[in-house]
This record gives C-alpha cells, structure tokens and sequence, in this order.
C-alpha cells in the first residue's frame, strides 16, 4: 500500500477512537445525572420541631440545612447563644447528618457535645445554645 492510503488509514482510526472514548463519556455523565436527580428524589423530609421556648416547626427536604442566628441560614434562629453560622443537617448516605460549624455554645444531640459529624435519627434532641429541636425523619413524622 502507499504512504498515502496507510495515512488515511491511521487518520480514520484515530477518528474512531475518539468518536468511542466520546460516547462513552457522554454515556458516563447522563448516568451520573440521572442517578443524582434520582437521590435528590428519595431524600426523606427532615422536620425540627421546638422544645421549651422555641416551638417554631421547620421541614426540610432539600440536602443540606444551616441553621443559625443569620438570617441567612436555610433555618434562622434569633437568640443569643446561637451563632451565625451555628450548625449544618446534611442527608449524605442515605442518613442525615449533624456538623457543629465551630460554634460558640456548641451543638449537643441528646445532651452530648459533637465535635465530628453525627447520625440522627427520629427522636433525637439537637440544642444550639439554649435552643432545643426534637428531630422527626421521613415517614415516622
């Protein structure tokens, strides 16, 4: 064969690995799309319900809420022993979370400090300073 024909050859071949590698790119990223709006559909609603003073009721059901004294927050609280930027609920896991975001007064979930992320469950009782919320997951609201 000619060094013309074998140029073609090899231009045509790189073509078709590329158009490949494309396609199984394109394949990749529509299945992690839509296995994200899946899990976005299946987050279970988190309703935080007020003990004592406070007994405002919040639900949520999008994948993470900050709460704090800023108005800001996906969940504002105006008292004086809850900082700006208190704490944050993320659904990671199939689970919601709890993070202290290096508050002051500290984040408790059933009478005891967290300093690392935590698993809540129906039930549970979170205070951010005074503030005290009673914790109700997905269908046991």
């Amino acid at each position: 064969m000619s060094g013309v024909v074998l140029l073609i050859l090899r231009i045509l071949m790189a073509a078709v690995l590329y158009a490949f590698l494309g396609w199984v790119i394109y394949t990749l990223w529509s299945d992690l799309r839509q296995q994200e709006r899946m899990a976005h559909n299946n987050i279970p609603a988190l309703a935080l319900t007020g003990t004592g003073q406070f007994t405002e009721s919040f639900t949520f059901t999008q994948s993470v809420v900050t709460v704090g004294r800023s108005p800001f927050n996906d969940l504002p609280i105006d008292n004086s022993t809850v900082s700006n930027y208190h704490a944050r609920l993320h659904y990671h896991a199939n689970q919601w979370w709890l993070d202290d975001l290096s508050s002051t007064n500290g984040t408790f979930l059933n009478g005891d400090r967290i300093t690392i992320s935590t698993v809540l469950t129906t039930g549970d009782v979170i205070e951010f300073g005074e503030v005290g919320l009673l914790v109700s997951i997905g269908q046991n609201m």
